[in-house]
């Protein structure tokens, strides 16, 4: 599937609102109300990941259009956070930088910027390279070679997003835009940015079966976030393989939003977490699964059963009772502070959540 239908649509979507872009959602009416109108008619979305983010986070919004969600989250950051909103559309870049000004003095200062880029790609700087293309026209294969050069040298010394620089990341209905054999490496550059403990949460579309090959090729259903649309259950594994953990629905609407050749499209929002470095050490840290299930597993094949206290390390510790899996644990701290003891065996039998 071609991206120039994404491009058109959501180009013409930038000067003229379309309703069939969007599921109806419902947003914070308060953070809406400092907003041009605008953004708020132009915005197309199947979710609110702005109710993940907290006061001083950084936060990367991944197609953020014409911005509705970055200054939202804006007023939830507070003065020492920062959102950064990336899309490759000019349009909806236009959009969003022309109120720039306008809310930095709602907000009280400068916290949001608008980087062109594509998500599946975050470490390139999409409006540098135009730049150097101005100066370096490309009309043959050695020139094509020199570009290819010049981008590689550009995500390494001066990426667009930094590795390990994001606390929240967070995305409305746009990851079903990305080409299916660039998901993946989408996803893998959502783990690249995050700081260890950051924190996901995705709003998008997913079906219940795989959309054929006819349906992914219709250029009006892909760019209507229909036909790209992950797997409901293959959505979650590809966090899972690309090393989140407490990976999971923390939405998912019971009512599909269209049933296309009786495939269901539905709005959810996948959260995940990016682990902590293992430390495979004993400091005396306890969990308890409280239930109501007899026991649960985590990623990395630990189990817990219902009632019964697990040692687990201190990193463990931090993950399974931090929120990342709402309030299933009870935590038991050391009574004291004791050495650490290390564990020969590996924590969480060598898994990366530990």
């Amino acid at each position: 599937m071609s991206g120039d239908a994404v491009l058109d649509r959501y180009s013409e979507a930038a000067r003229a609102r379309e309703e069939t872009l969007c599921c109806p959602v419902d947003y914070d009416a308060g953070l809406l109300k400092l907003l041009p109108q605008e953004i708020v008619d132009k915005d197309y979305g199947c979710g609110d990941p702005s109710r993940y983010v907290r006061e001083g986070d950084v936060v990367l919004d991944l197609g953020s259009g014409g911005g509705k969600i970055c200054y939202m989250a804006a007023q939830l950051v507070g003065a020492a956070g920062q959102v950064i909103g990336v899309d490759m559309n000019d349009g909806m870049l236009a959009l969003a930088r022309k109120y720039q000004a306008e809310m930095a003095q709602k907000l009280g200062g400068e916290r949001v910027r608008f980087l062109k880029g594509y998500i599946q790609d975050l470490a390139l700087d999409l409006e540098a390279m135009e730049d150097w293309l101005a100066a370096h026209p490309v009309s043959g294969a050695g020139d094509y070679a020199r570009l290819l050069d010049w981008q590689q040298r550009q995500r390494a010394e001066r990426p667009l997003i930094a590795d390990a620089s994001v606390d929240l990341v967070i995305s409305n209905c746009v990851l079903n835009l990305v080409q299916d054999a660039q998901k993946a490496q989408l996803i893998s550059e959502i783990f690249r940015v995050l700081k260890p403990g950051g924190r996901v949460a995705i709003s998008d579309i997913v079906s219940d079966r795989v959309s054929p090959a006819a349906l992914k090729a219709d250029p009006e259903l892909w760019s209507g976030c229909i036909s790209g649309a992950f797997q409901e259950q293959a959505f979650l594994q590809a966090f899972l393989d690309a090393g989140f953990v407490a990976v999971a629905y923390d939405k998912w609407d019971a009512a599909p939003w269209r049933v296309v050749e009786g495939i269901e499209f539905r709005s959810v929002t996948l959260t995940a977490v990016k682990p902590e470095p293992a430390v495979a050490a004993d400091r005396g840290h306890l969990v308890i699964y409280r239930g109501p299930l007899a026991e649960v597993r985590d990623e990395a094949g630990r189990v817990y059963p219902r009632g019964e206290r697990v040692a687990v390390s201190e990193t463990l510790f931090r993950l399974l009772t931090g929120g990342a899996y709402g309030d299933a644990f009870i935590a038991v701290p050391p009574a004291a502070e004791r050495p650490v003891v290390e564990d020969s065996t590996g924590c969480c039998g060598g898994g990366s959540c530990c």
